[in-house]
């Protein structure tokens, strides 16, 4: 199939490389000139785990290239995919002129019948005004399908969730482009489901505030534990053997963040204010969320007791791991709120540091992780990064003015950290 993705940024450029890994041919359009330009000499502008690899590979055999033009993508494709941002608003509601600006483009490059697939995550209904958009400045009067196709990608895994998915969901107003979307995903595999474009644009939103309450759930649950001495993991262990809960998303700590969790959790519950529904029960997940970082600092506090040019180390930045993504990141604010403080920061991340030095500017950059802890007089865990557990723990031990951890990821062992002379604490255990 001829494809056209608007938009590189993680959403985008992980489909567009992934299509043309199965054997489509691919155009991705971005209005960044200098983005475009360090995709074309083989860079990529972002951290994920096997698509550097992947781009550079299409994009020789030639099924993968690279434009600012939009007119020169729609002109190319039979299936154009929507993949701009949809960044939130102050009250919680979604911006969408990236999504209005790009169906007022390609509906003045269109010339004959194109199926446009809304792949950002939109508020419900959106389909409708995209598909108003384009018939208004469609000047060529052509026919055409918008159709709903949410991700579902994890950053970090997301090459991995694209060439593996759980489910394809497809919305459509006819079936008229059923078949070719059916094409396009067929290579993966999946189970595709086809339903109606307003039920394939909740789905992503219930989906994902699913996944945000499940987490907020064991967090306040980890409150509980640390009440009455239990362990939260062995908690999680034991309820996430159920099949009906599933492990996944149960592991407590200082509380969800990134790019999706908390836009799209603000987002539903304006949807859902808007539809005449009060979801306060999507508003209790948002506010255990805050609620699990000041625990966490007061933690902090009452083993500091004073923070103001306490020296302390913090490894990990990103959000999450195997991403350098710091948008939204619980490990960012962290260290925001202990710079406020007046603590002293040494910090380190696998991938993240370039980005973080733009929101972090009080802090010290360290290149190694095991020279974080030189001189400090507490190191946290904020990023759950496996290669942290390989910490020097002696090393640190004897160059630190006070051998204290916060684990804020439970990657330790808190029995051993304490055998070995670490004040150690954790979250729910």
């Amino acid at each position: 199939m001829e494809i056209s993705i608007i938009g590189t940024g993680y959403v985008g450029l992980v489909t567009g490389t992934c299509f043309a890994e199965v054997g489509h041919q691919v155009t991705c359009v971005d209005c960044d000139a200098a983005k475009i330009e360090l995709l074309r000499s083989g860079g990529i502008p972002i951290y994920e785990p096997g698509l550097k690899e992947l781009v550079e590979k299409n994009a020789a055999e030639g099924r993968l290239r690279f434009t600012t033009s939009t007119r020169e993508g729609v002109d190319a494709s039979d299936i154009i995919f929507i993949a701009v941002p949809t960044p939130p608003l102050p009250d919680g509601s979604v911006d969408l002129s990236f999504i209005e600006g790009v169906a007022r483009d390609i509906a003045s490059a269109m010339t004959g019948y194109k199926i446009v697939v809304d792949k950002s995550t939109v508020p419900v209904k959106t389909g409708e005004k995209v598909a108003e958009t384009i018939q208004r400045y469609c000047k060529a009067r052509v026919e055409f399908d918008v159709v709903s196709n949410p991700e579902f990608l994890r950053e970090g895994f997301a090459v991995e969730d694209f060439m593996h998915p759980d489910r394809v969901v497809i919305g459509v107003a006819s079936q008229r482009p059923v078949k070719a979307m059916q094409e396009v995903f067929g290579p993966y595999n999946a189970p595709i489901i086809v339903t109606d474009i307003h039920s394939a644009e909740l789905i992503k939103h219930a989906a994902n505030s699913f996944l945000a309450l499940k987490i907020s759930y064991i967090n306040a649950i980890s409150v509980v534990c640390e009440a009455t001495g239990a362990n939260v993991q062995e908690v999680a262990n034991g309820i996430g053997m159920d099949a009906r809960i599933g492990r996944r998303f149960l592991d407590a700590g200082l509380g969800f963040g990134g790019s999706c969790f908390p836009k799209d959790l603000s987002a539903f519950i304006k949807i859902s204010e808007q539809l005449g529904y009060d979801f306060r029960l999507l508003r209790e997940v948002q506010r255990i969320n805050t609620e699990q970082m000041e625990r966490f600092l007061k933690k902090m506090a009452d083993t500091l007791w004073v923070l103001k040019e306490k020296k302390i180390g913090v490894l990990g930045l990103a959000f999450k791991q195997n991403t350098d993504d710091v948008r939204s990141s619980p490990a960012i604010e962290l260290c925001q709120r202990l710079l406020k403080e007046g603590a002293v920061l040494r910090v380190y991340d696998p991938k993240a540091m370039e980005k973080a030095k733009a929101v972090l500017k009080e802090a010290t950059f360290v290149a190694d992780m095991n020279a974080v802890p030189d001189g400090c007089d507490a190191l946290v865990v904020a990023t759950e990064w496996p290669e942290f557990k390989k910490l020097d723990l002696e090393r640190a031990r004897n160059v630190m003015t006070h051998p204290i951890l916060f684990d804020g990821r439970n990657l330790f062992d808190g029995r051993e950290m304490e055998r070995h002379g670490w004040i150690y604490k954790s979250v729910g255990r």
